[in-house]
């Protein structure tokens, strides 16, 4: 790749870090960020026996990150985004070089590239402290190489492997996706596919999630929840009623925020242009779609914990290149029209916000932005007014001290909303369940209220 396309995607990368340098800690990463990366921090930077009250099982890949980051340079948002940025700059080359593959000129890679990375979803794990960016990057880089560098293609396994639960599962997807291609799409046997190379790559990428499994099994007894785990009460098998309804969810979560324009520009194509999915290079694509995620969303529906949007990430990228080779069937001038559309839909998806009653994906879209500023505002408004902070009712993701958030050292500390505080701090970002949104109704005036694009923030005192 030139040096012109690296610069290009350093820009990208630097302009990314520039528009989101303040944004803080928000929803699961204020466990995966803020407070794993608070414990490595302050007991040590191999100390991974987290207390079990915020202990999520998974590996503390990202808060080791964090921790070794604010040794270094200092605890704020600006070093926690650039300890980032490199992997936002990988993330940008890989999508790239993975979009080459499947174009068949240096323009419809671009216009692809585009596609790919205005997706709403992992748009917003660029703008985030998230171990979803270097989850992706990690992914690419070992699709980007399945028959090219082993070396690179081993070293990728060994990294996604360790950096949640998540990526053992995609790690696991990649080994399926080999596997069937090498029966299905090569007509081989399968004593063939157990190549040397095959059991070097994936033995030795396997050894740090086998290592951190034997360690947490060994150590605490338990990879995820505990009986006394916050999480506890989530992790259990699904009845068929709650299957049938996570099916339901898991269609919502590919149809949602613009993605739903990709997907009927599919079914269009499979009714009239069959010949798209016959294609050698889309069936390619269509089995890593589905095999990457399939262990992830296999468990995803068996559990009744709910599942987010950025667990499907890789998917949604691949359909989507899907999409853009479809493109050509097309005549010019429409080929022009629907790929306008396609563009204009996902960039809509940021704006997708729904009625407070019906709980929506904050961290899957760029939505969320202003929050973080507006939350300032809102404390702000709260200290010259000389309401107590400690007396004040708020929702997950805020409860607890303000620094979790904005990593301002600030300890005082919001409530956990329970129906009795004297005041409240609401936001639409928060999800709340029907019985919190009457007893706001009921009990609660609204005092002041902040707005800036798709977010709110309420202010509320008691009756």
């Amino acid at each position: 790749m030139s040096y012109k396309k690296h610069l290009f995607f350093s820009i990208l990368s630097l302009l990314i870090l520039l528009v989101s340098h303040n944004n803080g800690f928000f929803w699961d990463n204020v466990t995966f960020g803020y407070k794993m990366g608070n414990h490595l921090f302050y007991n040590g930077l191999f100390d991974f026996h987290f207390p079990d009250e915020f202990d999520p099982g998974h590996p503390p890949f990202l808060a080791f990150i964090l921790a070794s980051s604010w040794k270094i340079f200092g605890k704020n948002l600006l070093v926690s985004h650039m300890a980032l940025t490199p992997f936002v700059y990988g993330y940008f080359v890989q999508v790239f070089l993975f979009c080459k593959q499947f174009t068949k000129s240096k323009i419809q890679s671009y216009f692809a590239f585009l596609l790919v990375v205005l997706d709403p979803t992992m748009s917003a794990q660029l703008v985030l402290i998230s171990p979803e960016v270097i989850q992706v990057f990690f992914f690419l880089l070992v699709v980007n190489n399945l028959h090219k560098n082993y070396f690179v293609k081993t070293l990728g396994l060994f990294f996604l492997g360790i950096i949640t639960y998540r990526g053992m599962m995609l790690f696991a997807g990649i080994f399926l996706y080999e596997t069937v291609h090498h029966l299905w799409g090569t007509r081989n046997h399968l004593k063939s596919f157990f190549s040397k190379k095959i059991f070097m790559c994936y033995g030795l990428g396997a050894i740090p999630a086998f290592s951190y499994i034997y360690f947490r099994l060994s150590g605490k007894g338990w990879l995820q929840t505990h009986p006394n785990s916050p999480w506890e009460s989530l992790w259990h098998f699904a009845s068929f009623g709650e299957f049938v309804k996570n099916c339901i969810v898991l269609v919502h979560r590919y149809l949602d925020f613009g993605r739903v324009a990709i997907f009927v520009i599919l079914i269009v194509l499979l009714i009239f242009q069959r010949q798209l999915f016959l294609d050698k290079k889309n069936k390619k694509l269509l089995l890593l779609a589905f095999s990457s995620v399939f262990f992830v969303a296999s468990i995803s529906l068996i559990a009744i914990n709910p599942f987010g949007h950025r667990y499907f990430v890789v998917s949604y990228l691949i359909f989507t290149i899907v999409a853009f080779r479809g493109l050509s069937l097309l005549p010019k001038k429409r080929k022009k029209l629907v790929y306008g559309l396609l563009i204009t839909s996902l960039i809509s998806g940021n704006l997708w916000v729904y009625p407070r009653e019906i709980s929506q994906g904050w961290d899957a879209s760029l939505a969320h932005v202003p929050y973080f500023e507006l939350r300032q505002k809102a404390i702000q408004y709260l200290d010259e007014n000389n309401i107590p902070i400690h007396e004040t009712g708020t929702f997950f993701p805020n409860g607890g001290k303000i620094d979790k958030i904005d990593l301002s050292n600030d300890s005082r500390e919001f409530l956990n909303f329970k129906g009795e505080e004297p005041y409240v701090f609401y936001s639409n970002v928060y999800n709340l369940s029907d019985d919190e949104i009457s007893l706001i109704d009921t009990n609660y005036k609204t005092i002041k209220i902040l707005r800036s694009g798709t977010v709110r923030i309420e202010i509320l005192q008691h009756n």
